[in-house]
């Protein structure tokens, strides 16, 4: 397993790790597939468009829609007010992806990258990358 650490800048944020994980498998040894997997409960991993950058910015506008802040939530154990929807939020996406390798490549389609989801920023964060066969 490869860990990939990145920081994120706002609460709601997607941040493409496509290269990152490209790197992190390393010699894959014929491994047919690569597990992207987030270790946290506010936080995501999904694939979707990469190529234009307003698709994240969409997907960021539209979960903070569809779980909004205001609602009255029992969960409020953060002192910078209740992190529920970020859970909700996270669990919507999902922690983790599969994502199929050619001869070691992450075989995504033409348009597609991998996200790190932030649903609880700005924090430091962890994406474990294992290739397995």
């Amino acid at each position: 397993m490869q860990e990939i650490t990145l920081r994120t800048e706002r609460r709601t944020q997607l941040v493409d790790i496509t290269t990152q994980v490209q790197e992190a498998l390393g010699p894959t040894n014929g491994a047919a597939a690569a597990l992207v997997y987030v270790p946290h409960t506010t936080a995501a991993v999904t694939i979707n468009e990469g190529a234009d950058p307003a698709v994240a910015r969409d997907l960021e506008s539209a979960l903070e829609k569809v779980v909004d802040d205001d609602w009255e939530w029992k969960h409020v154990e953060d002192p910078d007010g209740p992190n529920a929807p970020s859970h909700i939020r996270s669990s919507l996406i999902s922690p983790q992806v599969l994502v199929p390798l050619d001869e070691g490549k992450l075989a995504l389609g033409t348009w597609q990258g991998i996200f790190f989801c932030e649903f609880d920023g700005p924090r430091e964060r962890k994406v474990y990358v294992t290739a397995l066969g």
